[in-house]
């Protein structure tokens, strides 16, 4: 099949918009017409080699489209169908059949190994030299993405599609800590450092909580009054306070949950701060492979817990097809967080995300 992509040939080289082949799909697979897909900070990650995805190669991990083929042995999809690319799992291992696929034991090799689970490829440029693909198992900043029907959560075909497909994983990421995992009881007190789209779904996610306190802190006036608009009830700019501290104000105390959203280090050391005795710090930002942190060990034994919460964990038909029925009823309207960008403008996409611009930047394909 051929595709239009934006390929990356090297490590910190621009995207080039060019034209590939992608196979047709394998037993088990499905070819997925991509409508539009999310930009992540994963993937400015993977260009930089902060994650070992191999150049030259497509990445993209938050598609949505449109069933074009199915493989033999797929029975539960078929063209026309509207999906979510998910994350990919084994479906073999004790996570997954514990009903966390987010930790599946083969996680690593099956989101930046750059090829299928046997080692092959499914993208080739247009002289047939091979790229390396299936980047959280899709490489989706394609026309189109061959995946595992596995991954697929199919959708109502009422909604637009072109707002979905961040809900597999930045949107969920923040969403899912919360209502999967955190799950702040009647009158708790919540801090969320970094109002981009994994701090701000986030927010939004507590509105369907007993919190009552939801603190927003960041270091760009515009997200965080998008923050109050969305849910937070105090907001903190690190331009001005030390955040700690104001956390501590509005909270009245320290604050019993904090999510670190932005994969900064020095920032984790201050949502960590921000929680008391049996208090809990989430970590769901990405941070560049092989960074460390340091907490003080004795407020820290007190009872506090420091937990890593991968892409919002559960099951994504649930996690994707619960936040699609909360928009409907009004309670998450991430779509304010979306801009979209034709393909072309993969490079404006991604600096306007980088710098505080944009929350949320969504590329949509050519027709």
């Amino acid at each position: 099949m051929k595709a239009t992509a934006a390929v990356f040939r090297a490590l910190d080289a621009p995207f080039e918009v060019e034209q590939i082949e992608v196979d047709p799909p394998r037993r088990g697979e499905v070819l997925v017409r991509v409508v539009a897909t999310g930009v992540c900070h994963t993937d400015a990650l993977a260009r930089h080699g902060d994650m070992p995805f191999p150049p030259p190669g497509v990445l993209g991990h938050e598609g949505a489209g449109v069933v074009e083929e199915v493989g033999a042995g797929v029975e539960e999809l078929e063209p026309g169908d509207h999906v979510v690319i998910g994350w990919p799992w084994c479906g073999r291992c004790p996570s997954c059949l514990d009903g966390q696929p987010r930790y599946c034991a083969m996680l690593g090799p099956l989101v930046a190994g750059g090829a299928r689970a046997d080692g092959s490829t499914a993208v080739r440029g247009a002289d047939g030299s091979p790229l390396h693909s299936h980047f959280f198992g899709q490489s989706s900043f394609a026309t189109y993405a061959l995946t595992d029907a596995t991954s697929l959560v199919r959708v109502p075909d009422d909604v637009p599609i072109e707002l979905l497909g961040p809900l597999a994983c930045g949107i969920g990421t923040g969403a899912g800590a919360v209502l999967n995992v955190l799950r702040p009881p009647l009158g708790s007190s919540v801090a969320v450092y970094g109002a981009g789209a994994v701090g701000l779904a986030a927010v939004m996610a507590t509105r369907s909580t007993g919190a009552t306190r939801v603190v927003a802190v960041d270091r760009h006036p515009a997200r965080l009054e998008l923050a109050r608009e969305l849910g937070a009830t105090h907001v903190v700019n690190v331009s001005d306070v030390d955040p700690v501290a104001a956390v501590h104000d509005a909270c009245s105390g320290p604050a019993d949950f904090a999510l670190e959203c932005t994969g900064v280090v020095d920032v984790l050391r201050q949502a960590a701060d921000s929680v008391g005795m049996r208090g809990t710090c989430a970590l769901i930002g990405g941070a560049p492979a092989g960074a460390s942190f340091t907490l003080d060990h004795q407020r820290t034994l007190w009872g506090k817990r420091v937990v890593g919460i991968l892409g919002g964990e559960g099951r994504s038909s649930v996690l994707i097809g619960s936040l699609i029925e909360l928009h409907r009823q009004g309670r998450f309207p991430y779509d304010r967080l979306v801009t979209v960008y034709p393909l072309e403008e993969v490079e404006q996409a991604i600096a306007a995300s980088a710098s505080g611009a944009v929350v949320k930047p969504v590329l949509r394909m050519p027709s």
